[in-house]
């Protein structure tokens, strides 16, 4: 397959690189700045400078053509602004999500974020409850869309861990935390799975293997 990914230098999205390219696949990753192109190409990206605050459908559409599945991986980042957490986490998933449209290209993964669906506890902080928002707002604009087979991925708190290739994947998991490494294997196991198509999906760890998980999120 050729997969396009939004956010392609974030930390999730460079273990993806890696896990598709190991398996054959080609990889564009689309990043904001230039100096990033070097850690896309060790994982085996094809590295697409392009700024989602400021690019059009069409500049996307040009480089999602030739796709068999996109992934939105990009968010404004530890340190951002209220503002950034709308532009990136809501409004470039809603740029990307309608370049993929207009490219025909329909398998769409999504990495949101675990209480997305809620308003932000009483005492979140403004950036944080910010963030929140925006990737419930990206989400609900993303489900409502019938051009795209979409799957919605709502990790637990996010950890630097080596892999255990061990998680619980279903529509409510309880909170938890989950390894960077095991949601990237997730992703690459969700792009194999059509099945998963109209499905948001907590991941925490567990005990089911990666594989198997995702057989069974899509009903198999």
């Amino acid at each position: 397959m050729r997969i396009v990914i939004a956010g392609g230098h974030g930390q999730i999205a460079l273990r993806l690189e890696r896990l598709l390219h190991a398996r054959g696949d080609e990889i564009a990753g689309i990043i904001r700045r230039p100096e990033q192109a070097g850690a896309l190409l060790a994982a085996g990206a094809e590295p697409v400078v392009c700024d989602l605050e400021s690019a059009s459908v069409g500049d996307l559409v040009k480089h999602l053509e030739s796709a068999d599945a996109a992934v939105f991986a990009a968010g404004a980042g530890p340190g951002s602004t209220i503002e950034r957490k709308d532009s990136v986490d809501r409004g470039a998933a809603a740029l990307f999500a309608d370049a993929a449209e207009a490219a025909g290209v329909r398998r769409f993964l999504v990495v949101s974020s675990m209480g997305a669906d809620r308003e932000p506890p009483e005492g979140t902080g403004p950036v944080f409850a910010a963030y929140l928002r925006a990737k419930g707002a990206a989400d609900a604009d993303i489900r409502a869309r019938a051009g795209l087979d979409w799957t919605i991925l709502r990790p637990g708190r996010l950890t630097d861990d080596a892999g255990t290739g061990r998680v619980t994947l279903g529509e409510a998991t309880g909170r938890g935390e989950v390894t960077r490494d095991d949601v990237a294997a997730v992703l690459a196991a969700l792009l194999d799975e059509p099945g998963t198509a109209g499905r948001t999906l907590e991941l925490i760890g567990g005990d089911t293997p990666v594989a198997e998980a995702v057989k069974a999120a899509a009903g198999g």
